[in-house]
């Protein structure tokens, strides 16, 4: 039943891409980012440089088995799994950490194109699968519904601790929203945040939440994607605790815009030039955040009913949210708040762009990237501070 969701849900995303690329017109890596889309069959990524052919002769590190040692350097299994053109990502925002490892291992930035299940790294079609630490990585490992129950039989590469890492879920709007309602937007900041703080410390509770708002995966998962999120909201890039929800790190930003630069091609030559000029400031705005961190938590909204259109369907990846909804933060705010689940046909970056919406949940890279092709969007809030991106691989026993 999971893998007939899964495969309606891939289904889904594939339209949302396709009416995204038809609107923003504004490159194509811009366009990509508002979803999760993916072919059903894995195949070479026009972002490829030259692929080197596959070999048949084993690697070392697979010399007691079809699969790599426990003990095996990672330069070692990324040059095997790039040398044998498996290497998979959705290529929807985050395949740039991908690159940049490639890169650092001197191998070519090529990879496969790879569907939402772990289907293809389940039959062996891709060696080094990626995988969010708070959903497929717990597909993979657990055996609950849905699971394929790998266990301690996979390890995976963190692209932190590899020094790749950009930064993923954050809170933005257009820069005009911003300044025609600075109290709207102080109000909304500081109640979400109070949302994601009372989620931190209660994950189980935040996932029972997100659950009774229409969940697209099972309640075990649920509660497993709850756990390993609060790491990232609560564990910066280098493995430092963060108390600051939401802070917006100047080191882990301009390591996303230096990396975003380096990889993200867009195909107008204007919004390419415009991606290499981007500072932190033409992409972040830290007033609201510090002055919501700074009030009592009164406000007087310019604009009382708002909207947040999240990038994916209701799950714990955005439980703060809900938690603020559910427990009246947001009320308590002078807001009235409806959270618009994403995987329709529109993704997060225009929705907010052309105002149908009024805050959007997206990865930095994508951000970037709309901010180069043309949208005015600027972040006020940070909420990942680590990348939850990994590469997983399965081991001898």
């Amino acid at each position: 039943m999971k893998k007939i969701i899964t495969r309606k849900l891939s289904a889904l995303f594939l339209i949302s891409v396709l009416v995204i690329t038809a609107l923003a017109g504004c490159g194509k890596k811009a366009e990509n980012a508002s979803g999760n889309t993916a072919a059903e069959t894995p195949a070479a990524t026009e972002a490829a440089t030259d692929t080197p052919a596959a070999t048949d002769t084993p690697a070392a590190t697979e010399a007691a088995g079809p699969y790599y040692s426990a003990d095996a350097s990672i330069e070692s299994i990324v040059t095997d799994a790039a040398s044998k053109g498996k290497v998979g990502n959705w290529g929807i925002g985050n395949e740039y950490e991908i690159q940049a490892l490639l890169t650092k291992y001197n191998q070519p930035t090529t990879y496969l194109s790879q569907a939402f299940d772990m289907d293809g790294f389940d039959d062996d079609s891709i060696l080094l699968a990626s995988a969010m630490t708070y959903n497929e990585l717990g597909l993979v490992k657990n055996s609950y519904d849905g699971g394929y129950g790998y266990g301690d039989g996979v390890k995976y590469i963190d692209m932190n601790d590899e020094g790749v890492a950009m930064l993923e879920d954050n809170i933005f709007t257009t820069s005009k929203f911003a300044k025609e309602n600075p109290e709207t937007v102080k109000a909304f900041i500081y109640a979400s945040m109070k949302g994601w703080a009372d989620a931190c410390a209660n994950p189980e509770e935040a996932a029972k939440i997100v659950y009774k708002y229409g969940s697209s995966v099972s309640a075990d998962h649920q509660a497993y994607m709850a756990g390993e999120v609060k790491k990232l909201v609560e564990t910066d890039m280098n493995g430092k605790a963060v108390s600051n929800y939401g802070n917006m790190d100047d080191t882990a930003m301009q390591q996303t815009l230096d990396l975003a630069k380096k990889y993200i091609k867009l195909d107008d030559s204007a919004a390419a030039d415009k991606l290499q000029t981007l500072t932190l400031d033409d992409i972040r705005d830290t007033s609201f955040f510090t002055a919501a961190a700074a009030s009592d938590g009164k406000f007087s909204p310019e604009k009382k009913d708002v909207s947040i259109q999240l990038k994916w369907l209701p799950q714990a990846q955005f439980m703060g949210y809900y938690v603020a909804l559910d427990k009246g933060y947001y009320t308590d705010a002078g807001l009235n708040v409806t959270i618009v689940p994403g995987g329709g046909d529109i993704g997060e970056t225009t929705a907010v762009y052309t105002g149908q919406v009024d805050f959007g949940v997206t990865w930095v890279s994508n951000l970037i990237a709309a901010k180069a092709g043309g949208m005015d969007l600027t972040e006020i809030a940070q909420i990942y501070q680590r990348s939850g991106l990994v590469l997983v691989y399965k081991v001898n026993k």
